[in-house]
């Protein structure tokens, strides 16, 4: 396989964890042995492929299904689609996700993608005072099936993040439930990603990039994509490495808030998509992520087991909604984002070695 980036020839393996003794009901011991596997992969990772997450096949298969349904409308049809906040589609070079955090993308061209999102609402939680600023209405296109089709996926993957986050509490010896309290109202969202070139043989002018490299902004990400070459993650050698899915393995990876938590020892690691480019040809990619990034009025503060005594708080608390509205700010409205400098120095890191 040839590949725009030459520069991934490294050894590099995700691991992977099947958690089927949560899903499942396996024993302690079990449960046990999957958390400590967790804990390794997020130490030293960051991006997990997990098994045993219980998502039927004929659920992933009508995801897809439902996703080519949408993006294979036209431009004009799609755009009528667009909706405030971050909900509804997006179309291709409208955003530049390394200004969340704070770089320029080096192709000065904005992300080769385009997107439909959709999330939880405000009106699920009656009792709350929630705002439609940060928890949107979602629009749905008038597609045979399409909204059934998405949200028995997104009920799936709501119930696979709650689940990880309960490994997560065992991995790092706290209450089961811990998450609960940042998580009860979790301002989530299902994001749809098609990347957008046209299938075909291609002479590249210059660097393209499908999605520049960026950290996830919450909790965790559970990403279905196809296995096909794009997506790649940038390793603690500072290379780039290409990642798939294995098979019947979603993806996961860590977000901006659990790196907070933990004092960055679990890291929110870098990644990007470059086009999914093999022997001159552009392969079709597609991918969904859903976002389990806590509740909007959270505050994320470092776990007290996780303090380092010499330097006190690696991070200062800081309330979900102002994270994510930086992080938002970046990617959407082209202001470059100066409080992620822990995860930019590691960008630059990695240019200066000349593979970003």
């Amino acid at each position: 396989m040839s590949h725009t980036d030459t520069t991934t020839t490294t050894a590099f393996d995700v691991p992977v964890v099947d958690i089927s003794a949560y899903t499942a009901g396996g024993s302690a011991a079990d449960r046990a042995e999957a958390a400590r596997q967790m804990d390794t992969a997020c130490s030293t990772v960051g991006f997990v492929q997990i098994l045993g997450h219980g998502v039927p096949d004929q659920v992933i298969a009508d995801l897809a299904d439902a996703v080519d349904d949408f993006f294979a409308q036209s431009l004009d049809e799609k755009k009528g689609h667009r909706a405030p906040g971050n909900r509804g589609y997006t179309p291709p070079k409208s955003e530049s996700l390394s200004l969340s955090l704070g770089l320029e993308s080096a192709s000065r061209m904005n992300d080769f993608f385009e997107a439909f999102n959709v999330g939880a609402e405000a009106r699920w939680y009656p009792e709350l005072d929630l705002s439609e600023d940060d928890y949107g209405i979602n629009v749905w296109p008038a597609i045979p099936d399409f909204r059934s089709r998405i949200e028995a996926y997104y009920e799936h993957a709501a119930r696979v993040a709650r689940t990880l986050t309960s490994v997560f509490a065992d991995a790092l010896d706290l209450p089961s439930d811990y998450f609960e309290y940042l998580t009860d109202h979790s301002v989530d969202v299902l994001r749809m990603n098609n990347y957008a070139l046209p299938e075909g043989t291609v002479t590249l002018d210059g660097d393209l990039t499908g999605m520049g490299e960026h950290t996830d902004f919450g909790l965790v990400t559970v990403l279905w994509a196809d296995q096909v070459a794009g997506l790649q993650v940038l390793g603690s050698d500072g290379i780039w490495h290409d990642v798939q899915p294995i098979d019947g393995a979603l993806l996961i990876n860590l977000g901006d808030l659990t790196a907070r938590l933990t004092n960055d020892r679990w890291t929110s690691t870098l990644h990007r998509v470059k086009p999914p480019i093999v022997d001159g040809t552009i392969r079709r990619r597609r991918s969904v992520a859903f976002f389990h990034d806590g509740n909007i009025d959270a505050t994320i503060a470092t776990l007290p087991s996780h303090l380092d005594a010499d330097d006190g708080l690696a991070y200062e608390p800081i309330l979900v909604r102002d994270h994510i509205s930086a992080k938002l700010a970046g990617s959407r409205q082209g202001k470059a984002n100066t409080a992620a400098v822990r995860e930019a120095s590691r960008v630059l890191a990695a240019a200066k070695g000349g593979v970003a």
